[in-house]
């Protein structure tokens, strides 16, 4: 089932999220949707209270070609990209670290607008899996970078807020647009 996904201007997306607290059925479902709704919208990665829900809920499925670049461990074993994609999980704690780099982001929640965020390379997670289940996840490239992003949702951060003092004067009066259109 498709979800509407909250823009910019929502409060839903300021709040700072609460942990998830039961592993069911209706979570199973509700990340379902939330993978449903972000492939319709051909985005990587959609966080709950991007679907109006303030919960420590995140989706992401990193495409496949991403692989060849993409370092990556899972409980200290070697992984690929597609041994763990789609990655539906819970109540993240990251750990980034490793030299800063920009990257062009964009957002679901943020339509239209992409801009430059410097973020760490590299990334430790210790994620609860939809079934409950605790991994911990260290990698780079794409995922390291939606990993940060998703997990900013939760702590209602949106990566506008991450960009150079420079690029936040630009981007200010369609920021103000997107707001009135909410």
């Amino acid at each position: 089932m498709l979800l509407e996904i909250a823009q910019y201007g929502n409060p839903v997306l300021k709040e700072k999220c609460r942990p998830v607290e039961h592993f069911d059925d209706s979570l199973k479902t509700l990340a379902e949707n939330m993978l449903e709704t972000m492939y319709a919208a051909e985005g990587i990665g959609l966080a709950a209270p991007q679907v109006s829900i303030p919960i420590q809920l995140v989706v992401i499925d990193i495409p496949k070609e991403e692989e060849s670049v993409t370092w990556l461990k899972v409980n200290g074993e070697d992984k690929e990209l597609s041994d763990i994609m789609p990655l539906m999980f819970a109540n993240p704690v990251l750990e980034p670290y490793g030299p800063m780099h920009p990257f062009h982001e964009g957002c679901l929640s943020v339509m239209k607008i992409r801009a430059s965020v410097v973020r760490p390379d590299f990334v430790k997670a210790t994620v609860l899996l939809i079934d409950g289940r605790e991994i911990t996840i260290d990698c780079n490239g794409l995922l390291a970078r939606c990993l940060q992003h998703e997990c900013d949702h939760l702590n209602g951060i949106l990566f506008v807020e991450r960009v150079s003092s420079a690029q936040k004067i630009t981007l200010r009066n369609k920021l103000k647009r997107l707001a009135l259109g909410y």
